[in-house]
């Protein structure tokens, strides 16, 4: 969003207010709005793969994911020219996504089953913070921003945050290891023995 970002930087939707006094995210997730209590933000997650498979293998590690159950959500791509779209498109794209988050935070919490069940929203990577001459956004790896829910995290919370114009993380600077290091600690997984800690600061 970069609401108060200069014209060439700040996007076209605006933050609105969540359950959580402090904490906005964008209008196209007004669901979500209203479970900000259920998950937390990390602001600061960054590396340097620019490539779409490899980013993914650099964020979710196969001997990770091969235990877990991944739905992924296309047409996130905003670069502006054709076969993609503007950022325009999320107008279509993230109501779905809000739908779809909200519903399963909703499920799993209505069951009991959310402090037992891990749930991560993320990209294999962000957005540029410029946006390109043909009003879209391209690949940006140094800075972005993820989900994560249940599994012993407390919700309600921001971890890290980017520079004014979201391109570099400004403090608490999160690796993929160390996402993926949280990842475990939450489902319960033996911890790899790569020297890497989870952010225990998330958990309850």
């Amino acid at each position: 969003m970069k609401p108060n970002a200069p014209s060439g930087i700040r996007g076209p939707y605006r933050p609105i207010r969540t359950n959580v006094p402090g904490i906005e995210i964008s209008e196209i997730f007004p669901r979500m709005a209203r479970h900000a209590d259920k998950y937390a933000i990390i602001r600061s997650v960054h590396h340097d793969v620019n490539t779409h498979e490899a980013a993914w293998n650099v964020m979710l590690p196969p001997e990770l994911s091969e235990r877990l159950t991944v739905v992924n959500m296309f047409d996130w791509d905003i670069h502006g020219w054709e076969p993609f779209g503007s950022m325009e498109r999320h107008r279509y794209v993230g109501p779905m996504f809000d739908a779809a988050y909200s519903s399963l935070l909703e499920d799993l919490s209505r069951g009991g089953l959310l402090e037992k069940t891990s749930v991560v929203a993320m990209g294999e990577f962000g957005r540029t913070p410029n946006i390109n001459p043909d009003g879209g956004r391209d690949h940006w790896p140094h800075c972005f921003s993820i989900l994560m829910a249940g599994g012993g995290i407390r919700g309600g919370q921001v971890y890290g945050s980017s520079d004014r114009i979201g391109a570099e993380p400004r403090d608490k600077p999160v690796t993929p290891a160390m996402i993926a290091a949280t990842i475990r600690k939450a489902m319960g997984i033996e911890p790899v023995n790569d020297g890497v800690s989870p952010l225990t600061e998330l958990f309850s």
